[in-house]
C-alpha cells in the first residue's frame, strides 16, 4: 500500500494522536463494545492511541492490532499490554475475524474503496465491520477568520496531494455500501466546544485540531501553498476562537 501520512510520525504527532483519542473516547467509542473471546482485528493502530480504549472496553476480546509503521508499533505496544501487535501492509492481510475496527485510516488511503473490499474478505459471515472518519469540510468556528479557514484548506490540499480524502467521512455509506458490506448504519457524532466546556476546547479544538494544522505548516509554507504571515495570522486565529464545531462520522456494516 503505497501511501503518505501527512502528519508525519514526530513525537508532537505522536502526543497529539493520544490527545485525540483521550479527549474523544466517550464519543467516538461510545457503542462499541465487543464480546468476550471475540476475534477483533485493529487496522492502522498507529500509536495505540485507540487501541488503549478499544482494549479497555471490550476486555475478553481477542484483539489484533497492525500498522504500516514500526516504529509507532513500538510506541503502541509500550502504551497497552494484552494486544497483539504486528508489522503489516492493510493489503497483505489474512486470516479470519469476528470484527474490525477501523479509525482515521481510509483518509489517508489512495484507494479506500479496495481497501474495504480485501477488508470484507476478513471477515467471517455476519462478521461486523467499524469505521470512524472525520470531515474537515464540518469544521466551523467563531470568529470567523478567512487565514484560519485558508489554513485548513491548505491540510485538505495537502492531503489529497498525498493520495488521500481529509472529507472522507462524508463518503462512509456508498463506500461501505459499494465495497457489499450489508446493513451499514452511518452516525454524525459531533464536537461543540466553547468557554463552558474547557476540557473540549484545550483537548479538541487546540491540542487536536489547531496542533494537526499546525504541524503541516512548514510543508504549507513551503510548497507555497500559503505565506509564513499568513500561516502564522491562520493559527493564531484558530487558537483565539471562541466556539468550535467539527463532526466525525461512525459507520457500521456487516457481512451477509
Amino acid at each position: 500500500m503505497d501511501t503518505t501520512y501527512v502528519h508525519g510520525y514526530a513525537a508532537p504527532e505522536a502526543r497529539r494522536l493520544g490527545d485525540q483519542a483521550d479527549t474523544l473516547a466517550g464519543l467516538l467509542h461510545a457503542g462499541t463494545a465487543f464480546p468476550a473471546g471475540s476475534r477483533v482485528l485493529e487496522v492502522g493502530c498507529g500509536v495505540g492511541a485507540q487501541t488503549v480504549h478499544l482494549a479497555a472496553r471490550s476486555p475478553g476480546a481477542r484483539l489484533t492490532a497492525v500498522d504500516v509503521s514500526e516504529a509507532s508499533l513500538k510506541e503502541a505496544a509500550a502504551r497497552v499490554t494484552g494486544v497483539d501487535f504486528r508489522h503489516a501492509d492493510l493489503f497483505d492481510l489474512d486470516g479470519e475475524y469476528d470484527h474490525l475496527f477501523v479509525c482515521f485510516v481510509l483518509e489517508h488511503l489512495p484507494e479506500p474503496e479496495k481497501a474495504l473490499a480485501h477488508l470484507k474478505t476478513l471477515l467471517r459471515p455476519g462478521g461486523t465491520i467499524t469505521v470512524i472518519e472525520g470531515d474537515h469540510g464540518s469544521a466551523f468556528f467563531h470568529p470567523r477568520s478567512e487565514p484560519a479557514q485558508a489554513a485548513i484548506d491548505c491540510l485538505v490540499r495537502l492531503q489529497a496531494d498525498a493520495g488521500g480524502d481529509a472529507l472522507i467521512g462524508r463518503r462512509l455509506y456508498p463506500l461501505l455500501a459499494g465495497a457489499g458490506f450489508a446493513d451499514v448504519v452511518v452516525e454524525p457524532r459531533t464536537v461543540y466546544a466553547d468557554a463552558s466546556r474547557p476540557a473540549l476546547v484545550t483537548g479538541f479544538t487546540r491540542d487536536t485540531f489547531t496542533a494537526m494544522v499546525e504541524g503541516v505548516g512548514e510543508t504549507a509554507v513551503a510548497r507555497g501553498l500559503a505565506t509564513a504571515g499568513s500561516w502564522a495570522r491562520g493559527v493564531a486565529d484558530l487558537h483565539r476562537t471562541e466556539t468550535f464545531h467539527y463532526t466525525f462520522f461512525k459507520a457500521t456494516g456487516r457481512t451477509s
